[in-house]
């Protein structure tokens, strides 16, 4: 993907930074992750579902008091916090949303955190950190909002270490489906032209020097997910109209429509991808 990835990195910080965007995920995911859940019941809470994602990545590797994590395009910081408080390790949250960022500061402040998780603003394709500082890259829906995805992740070999480990999450378009017109109603909503799929970031992986350890494709829970996400929007939308306009629930929930309904025809992927650095 070769777009103007400074332009794509604007879009998303406008996005998150709206009024509305930032009410949306505050209110319907919880405020502390915003990522796709791993469901084991219909109806089940958004921000229980959303954490167990984050206890089933963190499973996957062998984190200890002192490890450095940095997690690019943390959000909330809903897995930052989860890692240090249960670790111990020591995590930088890459973000490129400044509301995102202060109610990042601010729970992280008031769950005692804030000597082991490190806030800054910045973008993934300019990693602000030298060579070799991490032991762990994490990222969980980010890097589809990416202009250059192959340069976020030459970045992120840049500053992990031989042996450190990337394990990320990200909604994909299927490795069998070439046909750009099929995901239109879906980009529109991320204002991108296209994704990835997991053949495609395994081979830019393999390039880099990477090894893969796991794919492990849960796309059933991207389906639950936005489908869980719509229903809840859904019955809310009118309690929470002093916060999130009309017009932007519209749009969500048409949105949200789009993506189940592209997860229903087989044309998305989404699942935990784990490789490791050589």
């Amino acid at each position: 993907m070769k777009a103007d990835y400074k332009q794509a990195a604007k879009t998303a910080g406008d996005y998150y930074d709206s009024a509305d965007a930032d009410a949306f995920y505050a209110a319907i995911w919880g405020g502390e992750d915003i990522h796709v859940g791993l469901y084991e019941r219909d109806g089940e809470d958004i921000a229980e579902a959303s954490a167990r994602t984050v206890r089933h990545m963190a499973s996957k590797l062998d984190l200890a008091p002192g490890t450095r994590v940095i997690d690019i395009g943390a959000g909330y910081g809903g897995a930052a916090r989860y890692l240090a408080r249960k670790t111990g390790a020591q995590v930088t949250c890459l973000n490129l949303s400044e509301k995102e960022n202060a109610r990042n500061r601010k729970l992280t402040a008031q769950q005692g955190l804030a000597d082991k998780i490190e806030v800054v603003h910045g973008v993934f394709e300019d990693i602000p950190f030298p060579d070799d500082s991490f032991d762990v890259v994490w990222s969980q829906e980010a890097l589809l909002h990416s202009g250059d995805r192959r340069r976020v992740l030459k970045e992120v070999s840049r500053v992990l270490r031989p042996g450190g480990d990337f394990i990320f999450t990200d909604p994909m378009q299927a490795d069998d489906i070439d046909d750009a017109s099929a995901y239109q109603s879906i980009y529109k909503r991320i204002h991108l032209p296209d994704m990835e799929s997991i053949g495609a970031y395994r081979a830019m992986l393999k390039d880099l020097g990477f090894e893969t350890i796991e794919i492990e494709v849960l796309t059933h829970q991207l389906r639950n997910h936005y489908a869980r996400v719509r229903e809840e929007l859904k019955a809310r939308r009118h309690a929470l109209e002093d916060r999130i306009s009309p017009e932007y629930a519209g749009r969500m929930l048409d949105g949200l429509k789009h993506w189940v309904e592209g997860a229903d025809a087989g044309q998305l992927a989404w699942g935990v991808l784990h490789f490791r650095k050589r």
